[in-house]
């Protein structure tokens, strides 16, 4: 396998790739370093290439390199390629993305919250620009306990398995949940309807049960034992979120449609509100177009 790690010489870049390193196959992991100099926010006044600023920046960069690669190695990664740009950072990431079929991107993100996230952060765009599986980091963990979700489509089983076999869950604890939305959270009309919201909460049953029951299926193939599963209630995101915090969840993988920069403005998901908010590592499946529908 190989990924592309996004380091901006921070300690939670470099603690993103110490928590990889405990999910995968260490030895058959080639592990290519990016560190990008912008330098776009200067004055055109200032000419790039004789300014000493930059020069420092230069330096800067190839330290930050060679102590990334020292991390990968300590890891027991295999360190690959080290790959110094210029240019704004999102766009020379996507780039290199582009020229190399890279497996996954790996980037640490220093938790922004509220107007912060509207903002917008490195591993935000990345998120959502790139096509590949994106693992993102916010801080050093056990990496013991991987929280699967599914929601009973094929999307989520294509996720799960695909996770299963980028992934090395040998002594891991494995947990899947699904979420029964609450009908009392839906229209005004339909609650008034005692009859009709018993009915709505015996078929949300059946499909959750089935939906656990072929995920468990999924992961017997494998054979990866699952420590526990488990029909939340209430909204998705949020009931996500509880769940992984009440059980000390360290990764939480979740699929994600491909979408154009302006579906992923207008357009609110579980996926991206999780990543945004939780405390834990997230590891992000990219659904190709063809699944969509």
């Amino acid at each position: 396998m190989k990924v592309l790690f996004c380091t901006d010489g921070s300690r939670i870049s470099y603690e993103a790739i110490k928590n990889f390193a405990s999910w995968v196959n260490k030895e058959e992991t080639t592990v290519d370093i990016i560190c990008v100099i912008d330098w776009s926010f200067l004055p055109d006044n200032i000419l790039v290439e004789e300014s000493n600023f930059v020069t420092s920046c230069k330096n800067n960069a190839d330290c930050i390199l060679e102590t990334a690669e020292k991390e990968i190695k300590l890891s027991g990664l295999v360190a690959g390629e080290k790959i110094k740009h210029c240019g704004a950072v999102v766009e020379s990431i996507l780039e290199q993305l582009a020229e190399k079929d890279y497996d996954m991107v790996i980037s640490g993100s220093h938790g922004k919250k509220g107007i912060q996230i509207w903002l917008g952060s490195v591993s935000r765009e990345i998120l959502e620009s790139a096509k590949i599986p994106a693992y993102i980091s916010k801080h050093k963990n056990d990496a013991r306990n991987i929280l699967f979700t599914t929601d009973g489509t094929d999307i989520s089983l294509k996720t799960a398995e695909k996770a299963i076999n980028m992934l090395n869950l040998t002594d891991k604890n494995v947990h899947i949940c699904t979420v029964s939305e609450n009908p009392d959270l839906l229209f005004l009309e339909g609650t008034l309807d005692a009859n009709w919201m018993m009915a709505i909460r015996t078929q949300q049953q059946i499909y959750s049960s089935s939906s656990i029951e072929i995920f468990k299926a999924l992961f017997e193939k494998y054979h990866i034992q699952v420590k526990q599963s488990k029909i939340l209630e209430g909204i998705p995101a949020q009931s996500i979120l509880n769940y992984t915090q009440e059980n000390d969840i360290d990764l939480v993988v979740m699929g994600s449609k491909v979408k154009t920069k302006m579906q992923s403005f207008l357009l609110d998901s579980v996926s991206k509100r999780v990543v945004e908010n939780v405390k834990s590592d997230a590891f992000i499946i990219k659904i190709p177009n063809q699944f969509n529908t």
